[in-house]
Formats: structure tokens, C-alpha cells, sequence
């Protein structure tokens, strides 16, 4: 899970992405308009996403609504705190 996660959040657009899907659910073309780059690279950037399990999406009529994943969230922010710890176990300041 992490190497995915890390590899989509390693992209910019990508990260902007979620800053404004925290606002709320969002279709890929409101999305696009935040951006100067074409609604096909945006689709590859939400299937990256998706891939990666940060953002879920939901047909609603012929729009695709989608949405942060907050359980990957959570599982990430485990995941960081278990390495804080081991770090911290093994007398390394993180």
C-alpha cells in the first residue's frame, strides 16, 4: 500500500487534487477547471488516485462523483505513527 500511495502523492497536480477534494466531492470536469491541462490527463491523475486508494468514485447518473478516501487516511496516519515509534524504540529522534 505505502509504495502507491507515495508514488501518486509524489505528483503535484495530484496532491492539489485532494487539497480540493477536502472540500468536498467533486467530478472530474469541476475538477479540471482548476487546471490548465487537458480532461484527459486529469482522468489518468484520478485513476492514479483511485489505484492508489486515495479518492473513490461513485457514478451518479452519467457524472462520476469523487470523493477522498478517508480510510486509507487513517491507515497512512497508523502507519506513520507505528514508524515514529519503532524509530523512537530504537533511540533514533524522527
Amino acid at each position: 500500500m505505502p509504495g502507491d500511495v507515495f508514488k501518486a502523492l509524489s505528483d503535484p497536480t495530484r496532491r492539489e487534487i485532494l487539497r480540493l477534494l477536502r472540500d468536498g466531492d467533486l467530478t472530474a470536469g469541476a475538477i479540471a477547471e482548476h487546471f490548465d491541462i487537458s480532461k484527459p490527463s486529469i482522468s489518468h491523475h484520478l485513476a492514479s488516485l483511485r489505484h492508489a486508494g486515495l479518492v473513490t468514485a461513485e457514478r451518479r447518473g452519467q457524472e462520476i462523483l469523487y470523493s477522498l478516501d478517508a480510510t486509507l487516511f487513517e491507515e497512512l496516519i497508523a502507519y506513520f505513527l507505528d514508524l515514529v515509534g519503532e524509530s523512537r524504540e530504537r533511540g533514533v529522534e524522527p
